[in-house]
């Protein structure tokens, strides 16, 4: 028993020792573990905010405050890492000091290194092409449906428009260089984190976007970079604290402008003149006050981020909700954004980009074809400006007013209020990718892509709708359109010092996969209004269905060797070959090479250190890219349903569709592009000039010449036969005007102009086209002709009022002018005589919708903790055609007030036509005006809470702004907007026959919606 005592106690001495040299080294630990503080700076002493700070070889870690400062806890004998981006990277000894304050060198290397280009990035001073980029204070400068508007106005080339004025969530046009095809997409290809052919962003989720604009710069996409590409980078995390961000915006909006309509009054003395036995109606009705309202819009964004030395990570979640100026239009939109990367060894990183995206669009409709009942009854602007202002929206017995005076009519509130118009959308991206180092220089990289659309549009006509029902009782209709898209990237990089040079190669091979499908069902004559379009089955009379499948590929290689030698002269050359399955066997494929060369004239002996230069560079490319956005079948032979008359009875059957093309290829750009880029004063002033030339030959277009009596029901299929030339200069200017610890200035300007002309087209023949409502009854607004720019406006030249008397040499008037009716130049003949009658030989050319110059200038001013942000934006020339007002000047609806001013025996010194002229619509030069406008496109006011102040309640940083968009537009155009896209958008048709084909019809404006003014506060706080 003794011996086990002993033992038992022999024991507890031995726990109790290890307990207490635990504790002991416990307390040592605890001990080593001090707490460091300090700030870090920037070159002029001035605090960095978002700096990082990190342990080495541990996870501990945090970031600067506002004003730089930090604590962190670590060992006396601990390293610190103090990165940021932009600045050269510190590790510093802590060597038992509890205070140390760091101040940072800008790393010129590392600042260079901000542009990504195709399959990998550059410093901008190695850029050989023309590369434009918008940084992500810029794209978040004001509030935006969509990211691309943000780029309006900020790169010198890039025209970007909304298809429909501020419609919620009207889609967004863009144009880099103009327009290179008549048939295919001239919309750039937009590149996410590497994903082609993504969706973009919101923009609070961007970190930076490159514009690629010439061969050299996006040649390594082949034929989906021929007009362009937009390389949108997302936001990724760091290593060391996890940073939360919300940013938090809330607007009101109205409409910019109004047209001076007649009222009840001055509408029935107006009417009493085309028909004297005309009865003033009850009311008197600003159906604008009706229709419009004031909208709303909110867009909150809230996201994470953060990471170690083996993982990071970033995820937002944002929601936007936009309510229309115009009553029950409105958009809803939740997107949500995943990206994370894992360093799994030394060689080994993969990665994901997850995006998911749901939206359902609520519209009224507008910019109609008014190809429907009785001339445009569906659209609600239209309407507003037609509808009779001494009528109201009810009638005594509650059902709708409706108009008798120039067709039968439903009133505008009704069909905004009544008819349903419901867009839901899913989009959903998912991108893995893993970067292996194979040898020291060469790495591999492989991307898997997936991208899912799925679309369903859903349409209501009530019976409520007399006139726009036409007594079918309630019309439904629903599609589905389902879009599946994969993409695989392979390619390896290599780089190597030769030399006094640099050397970059990369090889790779992509395939891409697009597979469509649609379908869609409809019905009429429903049992009850109330199902809308959720009871399909319950109408006396089912549409016919109808369902489409499309599938295509592109299989591609591709390769791109950059040098820079000595820091002096720079090389790069791209080759890529394209196999599409939009071509027949003998022409899939086609082979896009270009190459650049650049200058550093700056670095050269002679200019170095100069006290003026700063930087000059020289740059020279040329390059090859196609164009393979067409519809899928376009070369082949196809058929299409009928249904035929048998025996008294309905059969189903089949014809000739389109005329198989075999030779059928790519459209090719041959692209020249010569730059400057030249820095001042240190870099203070910085200005780079681009000028180019592209010469798009093959081009795709319809075959006009294809005879009826062939018997395919599509006469204009594609062939190649047409050329088109672009040319232009661009100018972005930056300045640094004002940089001290408490005031600093600075100023963006962009200046592009951009001239489209038509080189050759089908046997030189004109192709006329119709972009005017159905119901105007016209068949040629514009022209396609050798020699002019596309969609030039095509009418009759308007030579004023006729007053009586000899009509004067070379003009006449239309069959049945009298005095009071306009009159318009005649075309002479061949011999130089006139007929002395006005009819369609009498037609011309009347404008031009091409813009001589755009323009952006941006300026930023901050001042210790608050920041003014001034933004303009405009275009000079470039023809508006008011569709608008030939109609408000008919006397078959309402009127514009011009009206009141309208020649007469009284007011013979009017240029207007008399009331009830025999115009009838006409097209002419009075309706053709400068579409000129410079806008002052946001100003922003915005104060950084002070640290002393967010800290307290556990804040890093909080800022707070007020802004105001579109506030004032100076412009001689009489419209609503002079930025206008009636018939521009869309691309639902590749046929330039087709008045929806924004390549070839622009400048047009009848039914667009509202531009609109908008107030906005802004939130930003980050954890």
């Amino acid at each position: 028993m003794n011996d086990f005592l002993q033992s038992i106690i022999g024991r507890t001495n031995k726990v109790k020792s290890l307990l207490v040299l635990f504790i002991c080294l416990v307390s040592m630990s605890a001990y080593a573990q001090e707490t460091i503080s300090g700030k870090v700076t920037d070159e002029i002493g001035e605090g960095l905010p978002g700096v990082t700070l990190q342990v080495k070889g541990t996870s501990t870690g945090t970031v600067t405050d506002i004003n730089g400062n930090y604590s962190l806890s670590a060992s006396p004998d601990a390293e610190i890492v103090v990165s940021f981006i932009g600045y050269i990277r510190q590790t510093i000894p802590v060597n038992g000091r509890s205070i140390i304050n760091v101040s940072l060198e800008v790393d010129i290397a590392e600042l260079s290194e901000v542009v990504v280009i195709g399959y990998g990035s550059v410093r901008k001073s190695d850029i050989t092409g023309s590369v434009s980029s918008v940084k992500a204070e810029e794209l978040q400068a004001f509030p935006v449906l969509n990211a691309a508007q943000a780029l309006q106005g900020r790169a010198a080339g890039v025209v970007v428009q909304s298809e429909n004025g501020g419609e919620p969530g009207a889609p967004i046009g863009i144009k880099i260089r103009g327009t290179t095809s008549f048939s295919a997409s001239s919309s750039p290809l937009i590149v996410v984190d590497g994903f082609v052919g993504a969706t973009m962003p919101q923009q609070s989720d961007i970190e930076s976007i490159e514009i690629l604009k010439d061969a050299s710069a996006s040649a390594i996409y082949g034929s989906r970079g021929s007009n362009g590409v937009i390389m949108v980078t997302t936001k990724k995390g760091v290593p060391g604290k996890i940073t939360v961000e919300v940013n938090s915006t809330i607007s009101s909006s109205e409409t910019s402008n109004r047209l001076d309509l007649l009222d009840a009054d001055q509408y029935a003395d107006y009417q009493t003149l085309l028909n004297p036995a005309y009865v003033q109606g009850p009311a008197n009705t600003d159906w604008q006050d009706v229709l419009f309202r004031d909208g709303t819009v909110h867009n909150h964004q809230f996201s994470v981020a953060g990471g170690s030395d083996k993982i990071n990570f970033f995820t937002s979640a944002n929601y936007f909700n936009q309510e229309g100026v115009i009553i029950n239009s409105a958009f809803e939109r939740y997107s949500f954004l995943v990206n994370a990367d894992a360093q799994v060894n030394d060689k080994l990183k993969i990665g994901v980009n997850l995006f998911t995206r749901r939206s359902e669009k609520n519209g009224v409709s507008t910019q109609s074809t008014g190809e429907t009942t009785n001339g445009g009854g569906d659209d609600v602007i239209g309407l507003m400006f037609r509808f009779r202002p001494d009528l109201g929206i009810y009638n005594e017995d509650g059902t709708f007013t409706s108009q008798n005076v120039g067709g039968f009519l439903d009133n505008p509130y009704a069909v905004a209020t009544e008819r349903q118009n419901v867009l839901k959308e899913d989009r959903n991206r998912a991108n893995f990718y893993l970067d292996y180092k194979i040898l020291p220089g060469l790495s591999f990289r492989s991307t898997l892509g997936i991208r899912t659309i799925n679309e369903n549009d859903a349409r209501y006509i009530p019976s409520t709708l007399t006139e726009t029902d036409q007594g079918f009782g309630g019309r439904a209709t629903i599609e589905n359109r389902q879009s599946n898209y994969l993409l695989n990237e392979n390619y390896a990089t290599y780089t190597r010092k030769i030399g006094k040079g640099n050397l970059t190669f990369v090889a790779g091979h992509s395939y891409q996969s697009d597979l469509t499908e649609r379908f869609g069902a409809g019905s009429q004559g429903l049992i009850k209004d109330s199902f809308g379009y959720h009871n399909l089955g319950g109408a006396d009379v089912p549409l016919t269905p109808y369902s489409s499948y499309s599938k295509t590929e592109i299989l591609s290689q591709y390769a791109r060797v950059n040098l820079d030698w000595d820091d002096k002269y720079l090389l790069t050359a791209t080759v890529r070959r394209d196999g599409s399955s939009r071509f027949s066997e003998s022409e899939k494929y086609a082979i896009f090479p270009s190459g650049a060369l650049g200058w550093r004239v700056s670095n050269e002996a002679f200019l170095r250190n100069n006290p003026v230069i700063s930087n000059l560079k020289l740059r020279a490319s040329y390059g090859v890219t196609g164009n393979t956005s067409i519809p899928a079948l376009s070369s082949f032979a196809t058929f299409d349903n009928v249904i035929g008359l048998a025996g008294g009875q309905l059969v189903p059957g089949v014809v000739p569709d389109q005329l198989a093309n075999a030779s059928l290829r790519w459209e090719s750009s041959y692209q020249t592009n010569l730059g400057l880029d030249l820095g001042l004063f240190d870099d203070k002033i910085n200005m780079e000039v681009n000028y180019y030339n592209i010469d798009t030959k093959d081009l795709l277009m319809p075959n006009y010449n294809t005879p009826v009596y062939l018997g395919y029901l599509t006469r204009f299929a594609l062939k190649n036969v047409g050329e088109i030339n672009n040319k232009g200069l661009e100018i972005a200017l930056s300045s640094t005007n004002i940089y001290t610890n408490n005031l600093q200035w600075t100023t963006n300007l962009n200046w592009s102009t951009n001239r489209t002309e038509i080189i050759k087209m089908n046997e030189g023949i004109d192709v006329y086209l119709d972009a005017s409502p159905g119901y105007f009854s016209r068949e040629r607004t514009h022209i396609l002709r050798e020699g002019e720019v596309p969609g030039a406006f095509w009418g009759y030249v308007y030579e004023g009022v006729y007053v009586g008397g000899q009509l004067p040499e070379g003009t006449a008037m239309l069959a049945g002018g009298t005095i009071g009716d306009p009159m318009f130049a005649e075309v002479a003949d061949e011999e130089g005589n006139y007929d002395g009658v006005i009819d369609t030989q009498d037609q011309q050319i009347i404008g031009d919708p091409t813009p001589d110059f755009t323009y952006g200038i941006n300026n930023t001013v901050t001042y210790k903790n608050f920041d003014l942000n001034v933004f303009i934006q405009g275009k000079q020339g470039g023809d508006v055609f008011n569709l608008t007002r030939v109609q408000l000047m008919n006397g078959d609806a309402n009127a514009i007030t011009d009206v009141l001013d309208a020649w007469s025996l009284e007011n013979p010194e009017s240029n207007i036509p008399r009331v009830g002229n025999n115009s009838l619509r006409e097209l002419s030069t009075r309706f053709v005006e400068d579409g000129s406008y410079i806008r002052l496109k946001n100003v922003s006011i915005g104060y950084r809470i002070p640290a002393n102040i967010v800290q307290r309640v556990g804040l890093s940083n909080a800022r707070v702004s007020f802004s105001a968009q579109n506030l004032l537009t100076i412009t001689g155009y009489s419209g609503l907007d002079p930025e206008v896209n009636y018939f521009g958008g869309g691309g639902e048709s590749n046929n330039p026959g087709n008045p929806r084909n924004p390549n070839t019809t622009n400048g047009f404006d009848y039914g667009n919606y509202p531009t609109i003014r908008s107030y906005t506060f802004s939130v930003n706080l980050k954890f």
